[in-house]
């Protein structure tokens, strides 16, 4: 068993290539979750602004990641990520142009956020159904890790350097820093092999007409009528609604551990805790990309994330919050990475672009959700009990899904199907 980072799909050229042009993107392209918010709040002093540009960019998202996941089972899927990616990079273009020349106008920039939203939607469903056909189906959990450590990386890595270059070369180059760094992305795209749509299966609904609503909801139906796939996808939403409480840290940090109004050194301590536990673990990938049982692994580790989060809520001191945080990465990491490859593997090639649409949208707006309903509580019972709450409901509901879904803990890799 080894220790360390499980490198293996990176033995392969095209995934190599597109994996190392990402770890520039990751880090360059992520500029702009600094500098879109920081112009919008610069320009209007208003944060309700810049919650409605979240909205937008989600809303975006949602419209590309449905129509996108549609159009990569139907389109070279090469092709798409060429396009989408050269979207963005001119979307960022557009964000620096209207920078550097003085633009002060909310709509053009929110406009251009949802450009961003609508590029970022297709290039992460398209993604998703094209690295199955570049990496052997038996890797998937090890290329999964590999793209999550350095989207995580990046994560962390993007907003630090933006937070150091503002002051030395002004917001607008954060733009074109991102528009830069996309240039080794399309590289690495057009480096691909071409990804041809394959023929339907005969388990597969849907066919090869345009794209049309009804094309795009044969991607939800097929997910709703696989057991598989439900229990997968309700064990994910599981965690992120009742175990995210992100939007309670700023409370916990000042009422509970005793940290200034307005966020300190406690605030940001609890916001890096949980992205270190998600390195941390990517770095350690070889202890469990081998493993077969990606069932029972990714409820097991969602269970474990909800007794983090009951941890988190009862430590009286910061010192165990940030523990509890860290491991509650570690695992959610492990649980990310086996839902993906279970996702892939077990969907039909032909349909692979709209379950990845389809799974998007909805786990892109569990967060959201979790972020009203821990507010809400917490409002009403205060954060400690909120969370202790959120994390008791996870495990419990992890259970009940286990319980009524046996396919999904006695799923194996290499017989996706359950046969």
């Amino acid at each position: 068993m080894t220790y360390t980072v499980d490198r293996r799909p990176l033995k392969i050229p095209a995934f190599r290539r597109l994996w190392a042009a990402s770890v520039v993107g990751a880090v360059g392209g992520s500029f702009s979750v600094v500098a879109v918010p920081t112009q919008l709040f610069t320009m209007t002093g208003s944060s309700a602004t810049v919650g409605a540009a979240a909205a937008v960019s989600f809303g975006a998202l949602a419209v590309a990641s449905l129509w996108g996941g549609a159009l990569a089972d139907m389109v070279d899927r090469r092709r798409l990520l060429l396009a989408a990616h050269g979207g963005l990079a001119l979307t960022y273009l557009a964000l620096w142009a209207q920078t550097a020349w003085g633009g002060r106008s909310v709509p053009v920039l929110l406009a251009l956020v949802a450009c961003q939203g609508l590029t970022f939607g297709a290039i992460m469903v398209t993604l998703g159904a094209a690295v199955p056909r570049v990496v052997p189906i038996d890797l998937l959990t090890a290329a999964n890790s590999l793209s999550s450590l350095v989207r995580y990386g990046g994560s962390i890595m993007g907003p630090l350097l933006a937070g150091l270059l503002i002051p030395v070369a002004g917001l607008g180059t954060l733009y074109l820093f991102d528009a830069v760094a996309l240039l080794a992305v399309l590289w690495a795209v057009a480096k691909l092999p071409p990804i041809p749509p394959k023929p339907r299966q005969a388990t597969a609904p849907g066919d090869r007409r345009p794209a049309t609503f009804g094309h795009v909801l044969a991607g939800f139906r097929y997910l709703l009528t696989s057991r598989v796939l439900v229990a997968v996808l309700a064990v994910d939403l599981a965690a992120m609604v009742f175990g995210m409480p992100v939007a309670l840290l700023p409370e916990l940090a000042e009422r509970t551990y005793g940290g200034p109004a307005g966020g300190g050194v406690e605030l940001g301590l609890l916001y890096a805790a949980y992205p270190a536990g998600v390195f941390a673990a990517g770095l350690m990938s070889g202890t469990f990309t081998r493993a077969r049982r990606h069932g029972a692994l990714m409820a097991s580790a969602a269970a474990v994330w909800g007794a983090t989060v009951v941890v988190l809520g009862l430590a009286p001191h910061l010192w165990l919050a940030l523990a509890a945080l860290t491991l509650g990465g570690a695992v959610n990491f492990v649980l990310s990475t086996f839902r993906k490859a279970i996702s892939q593997a077990y969907t039909d090639d032909a349909l692979r672009g709209r379950i990845q649409g389809s799974l998007t949208v909805v786990l892109q707006g569990g967060p959201q959700l979790a972020h009203l309903l821990h507010g809400a509580a917490a409002s009403a019972f205060g954060p400690q009990l909120t969370i202790c709450a959120g994390g008791l409901l996870t495990v419990t509901t992890v259970a009940a899904i286990v319980r009524l879904s046996p396919h999904l803990w006695h799923y194996i890799a290499d017989d996706p199907q359950g046969r």
